[in-house]
């Protein structure tokens, strides 16, 4: 099978870097899979999982990222997000204090910018809880 070069970048490491066969992305109407030689193009990625499938293997690989974009030009396809971690990394206390934290702002009286920030936060809490759970069950 044909496959791409692919990078994904988060806010604080290159969270992969190497060759693909499929990804599946979050975009904001649903879920978005790229193969080698697709369209040009730029989308928007939500709170969400990302999967991808390495050449010679029949394992998935995710990761839980946040919004950013993915843009394929030239059987090349860069993920830009703001966080990536594979699931079982996640520290689930860490996410359930995200979750309170923001859950706590929207209560409170915000400008329609900071009401967007914390729903943000709070659809990323709540989506790495649910992956950490997941994962943990398989």
């Amino acid at each position: 099978m044909n496959s791409f070069n692919l990078k994904v970048i988060a806010s604080d490491k290159v969270f992969y870097d190497g060759r693909c066969e499929c990804l599946i992305v979050p975009a904001l109407d649903g879920e978005l899979a790229v193969m080698a030689h697709h369209q040009n193009m730029v989308v928007a990625i939500t709170v969400g999982e990302l999967r991808f499938r390495e050449p010679d293997s029949d394992a998935w690989r995710k990761a839980v990222v946040g919004i950013g974009f993915v843009h394929v030009a030239h059987n090349r396809v860069t993920v830009m997000v703001d966080t990536a971690e594979r699931p079982e990394d996640i520290d689930e206390v860490r996410a359930q204090e995200a979750l309170e934290r923001a859950q706590e702002q929207l209560r409170q009286k915000q400008s329609i910018q900071e009401y967007h920030v914390s729903q943000a936060s709070l659809a990323r809490a709540m989506y790495r809880l649910k992956r950490r759970h997941v994962h943990e069950i398989k």
